[in-house]
């Protein structure tokens, strides 16, 4: 976001190949109609009389060529027809691949398989004690981290084998999109590439995942750390949520790290829990630097850390010999590319003028905290984008940002002086409601919607109460604040965590746990009350 993104010139070559493709086919007039209904709409008609306006004024200027309307909303009698210029749009991403990106379980699973990581013994006969230590001796063989066999190593692999196996084959199919960035950086500063998989242990790889401390994004950089490697942090952006950036920033202080104890274990130790906690257990273990000679002395999320480290990388290298089927994503990596944003933009304009889903913009744009991108004269932002939408938005960037000014002016003339956006509101659904037209009404997107309130369709029942997170001043009508009424308690028993709770409950997830009863972290007592809305 400083600096240019670029993926390349292989990233390059194939976005002119795709382009150049899309140029070359016509499109049915069936699919052109099944297109026109899939685009969004832009709230106002006077879309089409602004670019009207332009082009006007290009014709009075013979020096600039004729430009073509890039997108309008016409209404006649009772139909309305959308139209898109320099577009072809090839296919929609799918809907539940959007969802999976984007959904908080994962990273509920992931803390939770680390939290409650057991080295007691475990009966999986599927793989036997010696074909193990034959995988872990050529793991430990080709990568420089200390995998030589233990049995609490063993019996955390086949823990994980035998009770998580649904939450790995999710992770691996997530995999597909991030890990050939994640190599692209790891081998520019000639590292294992192994470290991807830390990312699994750290956030699911959900890049605005936050943890009960404050680490943020799919790295969990604290604050300080963050600024530290050079991130920027303000009210708009935050760049420990750009997968990009925040791997650079990784890949530095993990440098850093191993630069200090020259060990990759004792490295990944000191990454959760700070170098000083590894010194001291370190002294406290005699001088000893294994680190499972080390790992009693360690605060207890880090002494499950390395292991959970070690048995993911163990199980995503063997998945094939597993069983494991992984769903392949429907988007890829390398068929992205950025732009530099010259003026403000909406993520919701962005998609209302390319014609890509608004869960797709903002699962390539996470590190925009509040779904604008900012202007700042000596700041460099830049848009993610399909290779296939980025072509036809460079091509449209005069009409796209005179028509974004355009309707931001006339929303600020529209808005009172002063309006306090509630940090939550309570929406009870209506007749006639659905969840796209609520989405729009509290410029949030259909997936937050159903990843707040945990809902698996989108259906919805009249009465039924939303949990709804507004980005800007709405009118409340039909909403209440802040929070549902409870119509159930639970009193945390010993050995229960928010995600082993939240399953007893269908339908109830550990987020909506955190906001019913106002907990800013994790963490339990026995004995305490926790409100279980409706």
């Amino acid at each position: 976001m400083k600096k240019s993104l670029s993926l390349g010139i292989a990233l390059s070559c194939l976005s002119v190949l795709v382009l150049n493709a899309q140029e070359s086919n016509t499109e049915k007039p069936a699919e052109a109609a099944l297109l026109s209904k899939s685009l969004p709409v832009v709230d106002t008609v006077e879309l089409k009389q602004i670019q009207q306006s332009l082009n006007k004024e290009m014709k009075g200027n013979p020096s600039k060529p004729d430009q073509k309307v890039f997108l309008f909303k016409e209404i006649k009698g009772d139909s309305t027809t959308y139209n898109l210029k320099d577009r072809k749009y090839a296919a929609k991403i799918d809907e539940r691949w959007i969802e999976e990106l984007t959904t908080g379980t994962l990273y509920d699973s992931i803390s939770a398989l680390v939290d409650d990581t057991e080295y007691e013994e475990v009966n999986y006969p599927e793989l036997t004690t010696e074909t193990l230590k034959k995988r872990l001796a050529d793991l430990n063989a080709r990568t420089p981290f200390n995998i030589e066999y233990n049995p609490s190593l063993e019996n955390v692999i086949k823990g994980y084998l035998k009770r998580h196996k649904p939450t790995l084959e999710r992770l691996m199919g997530l995999s597909e999109f991030y890990f050939p960035g994640f190599e692209e950086t790891f081998d520019k500063y000639d590292m294992p590439l192994e470290l991807k998989y830390l990312a699994i242990v750290e956030s699911a790889l959900r890049p605005r995942a936050k943890s009960h401390a404050g680490a943020t994004g799919i790295w969990q950089f604290m604050f300080g750390t963050g600024k530290l490697y050079g991130l920027d942090i303000s009210s708009y952006v935050d760049e420990r949520m750009d997968p990009i950036m925040s791997t650079e920033a990784a890949a530095k202080y993990l440098s850093k790290l191993y630069e200090i104890f020259g060990d990759w274990d004792l490295a990944l130790a000191s990454y959760n829990s700070g170098p000083g906690n590894v010194s001291k257990a370190i002294r406290r273990s005699g001088g000893r630097t294994n680190y499972w000679n080390i790992r009693h002395h360690l605060p207890r999320e880090t002494a499950g850390y390395v292991p959970a480290f070690l048995a993911t990388m163990y199980i995503f290298e063997y998945a094939e010999e597993h069983g494991y089927k992984p769903q392949k994503p429907d988007i890829n990596y390398f068929e992205t590319d950025t732009v530099r944003v010259k003026e403000m933009l909406t993520l919701q304009q962005v998609s209302a003028y390319t014609g890509v889903s608004l869960e797709e913009i903002q699962f390539l744009n996470p590190a925009y905290k509040l779904d604008i991108i900012p202007y700042v004269s000596d700041e460099d932002y830049y848009l993610r984008l399909p290779v296939t939408a980025l072509g036809p938005f460079v091509n449209n960037e005069t009409e796209i940002y005179a028509t974004a000014k355009e309707e931001m002016k006339r929303e600020e003339e529209t808005l009172p002086e002063y309006l306090e956006v509630p940090s939550s509101v309570t929406y009870r659904v209506r007749s006639g409601d659905y969840l796209g037209k609520i989405a729009e009404r509290y410029s949030v997107g259909v997936s937050q919607i159903k990843r707040w309130n945990n809902l698996r369709s989108n259906s919805l029942r009249v009465g039924q109460r939303l949990i709804l997170y507004p980005t800007k001043p709405v009118a409340t009508a039909g909403a209440t604040a802040p929070a549902a009424k409870a119509s159930k308690k639970y009193v945390v028993k010993k050995g229960d965590s928010l995600w082993t709770i939240a399953r007893k409950f269908p339908g109830v997830s550990a987020e909506n746990l955190k906001v019913w009863n106002d907990l800013s972290g994790n963490s339990l007592k026995p004995g305490m009350t926790l409100v279980i809305a409706n």
